[in-house]
């Protein structure tokens, strides 16, 4: 059975970039989403293996943090891994001080250290 990324908030193009890689190097399909509410709906109604948010949500211009913080209060979400997509180290670490798993940036989608990150939550092919 495929694995579900939920993708929110990226631009086509960087959707697209993120899609390959994980289809390419997973057993997963990626659903998107534009904004928060987009997010939070898909995972009140489905199953999701990862989250992966953008810093800033391509649509509304909310926080990528903020969404983290959404998922990670709510107690029938909270178990959901989320990433934060973004190339700034303190914004990953604002992310994983507020529950989520160490993310990544766009410039380093084709890095070993991104791969091994997604590892961590997604079985390879």
């Amino acid at each position: 059975m495929l694995q579900r990324v939920l993708d929110v908030g990226q631009c086509d193009m960087d959707h697209g970039m993120i899609c390959r890689l994980i289809q390419d190097h997973f057993d997963a399909e990626v659903i998107r989403a534009h904004s928060a509410a987009e997010a939070l709906t898909a995972l009140r109604a489905g199953s999701f293996e990862l989250v992966l948010t953008n810093r800033l949500l391509d649509r509304d211009q909310n926080e990528g943090l903020d969404l983290i913080r959404q998922i990670k209060s709510d107690a029938g979400l909270s178990s959901v891994p989320v990433m934060l997509v973004t190339n700034l180290p303190e914004h990953e670490q604002q992310a994983v001080a507020a529950g989520a798993e160490p993310g990544f940036g766009k410039l380093a989608l084709d890095s070993e250290q991104t791969l091994q990150r997604l590892s961590r939550v997604l079985a390879a092919k």
